[in-house]
This record gives C-alpha cells, sequence and structure tokens, in this order.
C-alpha cells in the first residue's frame, strides 16, 4: 500500500468520527496537558496493523510519538504491551478509537490466519490464502494482516489473475468453452484458474488446459478424488465450507492452496486497549 493511499484511509476513518469534532475532550480536558499510553493486549493474539495505527495519530498531531515495541506477526501475551504513545493528551484521546479500530480488527485477522495456518500439518505443501471477500476501501490493509498471520494472498484485483467462476461458466455455456477463451485471450504468463463443482467439470477443465481448479464446496470424498484425478496437471485449490478441522484431512489429499474468505470477512476483532499511564 502505497503511503498515499494509507493516509486517503486514514483520513476518511477520522472525519467519520471526528466530523462534529471531540466534544467531550474539549469540554474536560485542559488545552496543553499532556499523557502517556500503552496499547496494551486484553488476549492472546497476533499484532497487525501497526502502521496504521501509529498514522491515525500523526495524521491528527504530527507531535504525537509512537513507539512500536513489536512487528506486525509479533505473538503477543494477556498484557504484553505493544506501543507506547506520548503527546497532546487531547490529540490522543481524539485519536485513540479510531487507531483502536483499525489494529483491533487487523489483529484479529491476523490471529485467526494464524490459527489456520497452524493446522497445516509439519512439511505439507498447502498453503492458507485469503479471498477477495475483504471489507470495501481497506483490502490492502486486511491482506498484509493475512500475510502477518502467516497466510498467503489471493489476486489482488481483478485484473490480478483469471479466476472463472460459477455465474461466468453460465453466461458462457460451459467450463471448457470458459477456459479455452481465456487461455485464448490471456497475456503470456497469466495463469488461468477456473472453478468446478463435479468431476465432469473438472475433466471439462483438464480437457481445456486449465493451470488451476478451484474445488468449490466439495467434500472431502470428493476433494479426494479430484487430487488424485489432477495428479499433477493443475494447482488444486480448495474454497467454500472451509473449517479448521478441515484443514489437514484437505492437506493429507494433495491440495495446494486453501482459501479461505472468513479471513477477512468473518474474523472477531482482538481485544486491545489503548491505558494511559498520565
Amino acid at each position: 500500500m502505497t503511503p498515499t493511499l494509507l493516509a486517503e484511509i486514514v483520513d476518511r476513518a477520522i472525519a467519520e468520527d471526528l466530523a462534529s469534532g471531540d466534544v467531550t475532550t474539549r469540554l474536560t480536558v485542559p488545552e496543553g496537558r499532556r499523557s502517556a499510553a500503552d496499547l496494551v493486549a486484553r488476549t492472546a493474539c497476533v499484532f497487525a496493523g501497526g502502521e496504521v495505527f501509529r498514522k491515525v495519530f500523526e495524521r491528527i498531531d504530527p507531535g504525537v510519538v509512537v513507539r512500536d515495541l513489536v512487528a506486525d506477526g509479533t505473538r503477543l501475551v494477556a498484557g504484553q504491551v505493544a506501543a507506547q504513545i506520548e503527546g497532546s493528551s487531547r490529540s490522543v484521546l481524539a485519536a485513540e478509537r479510531t487507531a483502536l479500530n483499525f489494529v483491533q480488527r487487523l489483529s484479529g485477522v491476523a490471529t485467526l490466519t494464524a490459527r489456520f495456518v497452524a493446522a497445516i500439518p509439519q512439511g505439507s505443501k498447502t498453503r492458507i490464502a485469503d479471498t477477495r471477500k475483504t471489507t470495501p476501501g481497506l483490502r490492502g490493509l486486511e491482506r498484509a494482516a493475512v500475510r502477518a498471520g502467516g497466510g498467503a494472498n489471493h489476486r489482488d484485483d481483478l485484473g490480478g489473475g483469471v479466476l472463472i467462476k460459477d455465474n461466468h461458466i453460465v453466461a458462457v455455456g460451459s467450463v471448457g468453452d470458459a477456459v479455452r477463451r481465456a487461455r485464448a485471450g490471456a497475456p503470456h504468463g497469466l495463469k488461468v484458474e477456473v472453478e468446478v463443482t463435479s468431476m465432469a467439470e473438472l475433466d471439462e477443465a483438464l480437457a481445456a488446459g486449465a493451470d488451476a481448479v478451484l474445488l468449490d464446496n466439495m467434500d472431502d470424498d470428493a476433494v479426494r478424488a479430484a487430487a488424485r484425478k489432477i495428479a499433477g496437471k493443475a494447482l488444486v485449490e480448495v474454497s467454500g465450507g472451509i473449517t479448521i478441522d478441515r484443514v489437514p484431512v484437505l492437506a493429507a489429499a494433495g491440495v495446494d492452496v486453501v482459501s479461505v474468505g472468513a479471513l477477512t470477512h468473518s474474523a472477531p476483532a482482538v481485544d486491545l486497549a489503548l491505558d494511559f499511564r498520565s
């Protein structure tokens, strides 16, 4: 993410929370008062979002100093301090909620991702990847949080790769036709992936020369059978109905990528708090 885009995201969030100013702080906290505060993990988690957390304070008041004590991807224990903040009390209070919203959300994504990654058996080639089911406008931040949790990123946007989904197939007429059309027009080096839901569609995809096959909402037995049929002819991705318990089963079946939309659309926020010391 470019500094300009990060600043735009932060500025929109600040404008949302401070549209009418911070009336409580203005009425109760004397101007010129300074404070020191700690960003504290209330529960164990994988930390993510340090850059955007710091940027919120900088955009509100460049005089506020944020000291990062841990890097993104660090596993925090309950009570551990991730950052220290010093500066104008009014500025720190104005930034508090927006900064916490970012870091709680992103650390939640990283923590859930790490749980999925931990379920992969040691020595397995299987990777956990995110999807495009991200919060509008926050994709870059959420994808960085997935990486902080040990996961991989799928395509950044619709131009990042060919992924033929069910609605493309309906619009074109068949899996085979969609794959052949994509291969005929794709730039050199751009992989062609297609979603399949049955063995018949898988046969079409392989015959048409798909580089990767997305097995969508197949049960474990079907995934095993499909992986045996593919036998190295294409990359094998599985998506739909993915739980942590299924990860080692899918890895044992020879799946290359397990894509999990829940990493970004359903990750619970982590309990991180800003505790004032003065």
